[in-house]
């Protein structure tokens, strides 16, 4: 039940309605009438406001799901071996690369969850393209996950560059802690079945040839796969945050066009 306030024809008293009944007695002088007009120009008001509100969240929704296609396609893109950068101090098979950027974009300016999205999405394009046989797909999706969701919903409690630089930090040691067991438990046992027929040492021995006292998988994910991660994570929140001054005028430009 909608009530308004009105005030009695006859003796001039403040009085509470529903707007949806026509038939109003006074409680303090007994006087009857009829609202009809008035209800029918509250409940006409009430339509358009209602209208202008789902309206509104529709557009919203198309900005956002505008943002998550385009970001999942340039992610994409930089998945791509052409964007890759070999590391000398890593082993071959691991490799930097500025796809998570995209996903990060769009948890900032979409939401934390289409940030996610991206990270999906963009995965599941390359499975077919890359080399591994989904292995690195899935790692890289949980990685970049966890660094675009830490840092997204960070920045949505502080929007500000400030936001994005203590989410990114936060974003960065998150991933490599998801990283750690990630890579240790399901990542490169599934890894070392299809390539190196079931040995870890085989595994081991990529990482001892360019440190020769490592000789054990946990020591070389400790000594080499954890520092790369948090070093991704903060070389992406520095791109984030140099690009903010640059892109928060644009962004306001385009979600504008949407409100």
């Amino acid at each position: 039940m909608k009530l308004k306030e009105m005030k009695c024809p006859h003796c001039g008293a403040n009085m509470k309605i529903d707007i949806l009944n026509k038939n109003v007695k006074c409680e303090y002088c007994g006087t009857e009438f009829i609202t009809e007009e008035e209800t029918a120009t509250d409940l006409n008001s009430e339509k358009r406001k209602n209208t202008v509100k789902i309206s509104r969240k529709r557009k919203i929704i198309i900005y956002k799901l505008v943002i998550t296609a385009v970001m999942s396609a340039l992610a994409a893109i930089l998945m791509l071996p052409v964007f890759e950068i070999m590391l000398p101090f890593m082993p071959p098979y691991i490799k930097f690369d500025f796809s998570d950027f995209p996903a990060l974009f769009a948890g900032i300016t979409a939401g934390p969850l289409y940030g996610v999205a991206v990270c999906l999405i963009k995965n599941l394009i390359h499975i077919p393209l890359g080399s591994t046989g989904g292995i690195g797909e899935i790692a890289n999706f949980v990685i970049g996950a966890v660094y675009v969701l830490t840092s997204s919903l960070i920045y949505n409690k502080i929007k500000k560059r400030k936001g994005i630089l203590i989410g990114g930090l936060c974003g960065s040691f998150a991933m490599a802690l998801a990283a750690y067991p990630v890579n240790l438990f399901i990542v490169y046992p599934a890894y070392t079945r299809i390539y190196f027929g079931g040995s870890v040492q085989s595994v081991v021995e990529t990482y001892s040839k360019i440190l020769p006292w490592i000789s054990n998988l946990p020591m070389a994910l400790l000594i080499f796969n954890t520092p790369f991660n948090i070093g991704k994570g903060l070389i992406l929140t520095l791109i984030a945050v140099l690009a903010y001054s640059a892109l928060s005028p644009l962004l306001k430009l385009v979600e504008a066009k949407f409100e």
